[in-house]
C-alpha cells in the first residue's frame, strides 16, 4: 500500500507526464504547420512515450491500492521561433522532468517504499535517454544553422523514428 505522500506525488507526476504529452503534440502540430513532417513525427512519438509514462504511474498507483486523481492539464505553448528553439525547449522540459523523478526517488526512500523506489528506477534510466535524444537533435540543429538542405535531410531522418512500447514489466 502506498503512503498518502506517495499517492499525492505520483498523481502530480501523472499530470506532469500528461502535460508533457500535450507539449510534444503541440510541438508536432507546429512542425506540421511548417511542413516539417519528420520533426512532427519525432514529437508525436515523444508524446506517445509520455502518455505511456503517465499510464505506468497510473497502473502503479492502482496496483498498490492507491487512488488515482486526475487534474486539469495546463495548455502548452503553441509555437516556437525555430526548430532549434523547440528542441531546446524540449530538452529543458526533460531536465525538469528528470528533477521531478529524482524527487520521487528521494520521497520513496524517505517513506521506505522500496517497491516504488524499484518502480522509479526505470524512469531514472529513461530520463537519461530522454534528455540525450532531445539534446542530440538540438546539437544537430546548431550544426546545421541556416542550411535548408541540411534541415531537409534531418527532417527525413527524424521521420524514421517509431514508437516502441516498453516491454511488459519494464
Amino acid at each position: 500500500m502506498l503512503s498518502k505522500k506517495i499517492v499525492e506525488a505520483f498523481n502530480r507526476q501523472i499530470n506532469a507526464e500528461t502535460y508533457s504529452a500535450c507539449l510534444y503534440l503541440s510541438m508536432s502540430a507546429a512542425f506540421e504547420a511548417q511542413n516539417l513532417p519528420g520533426f512532427a513525427n519525432w514529437m508525436r512519438v515523444q508524446a506517445q512515450e509520455e502518455l505511456t509514462h503517465a499510464m505506468k504511474f497510473f497502473d502503479h498507483v492502482n496496483s498498490r491500492a492507491g487512488r488515482v486523481e486526475l487534474f486539469p492539464v495546463e495548455g502548452p505553448p503553441g509555437q516556437w521561433e525555430t526548430p532549434l528553439a523547440a528542441f531546446e525547449a524540449a530538452y529543458e522540459h526533460e531536465t525538469k522532468v528528470t528533477a521531478m523523478i529524482n524527487g520521487l526517488v528521494d520521497l520513496a526512500l524517505e517513506e521506505k517504499d522500496h517497491a516504488s523506489n524499484n518502480f522509479l528506477q526505470w524512469f531514472v534510466a529513461e530520463q537519461v535517454e530522454e534528455e540525450k535524444s532531445a539534446d542530440a537533435v538540438a546539437q544537430q540543429l546548431r550544426l546545421i544553422g541556416k542550411d535548408k538542405s541540411a534541415l531537409f535531410l534531418l527532417d527525413r531522418e527524424l521521420a524514421q523514428r517509431v514508437f516502441t512500447a516498453p516491454a511488459a514489466g519494464a
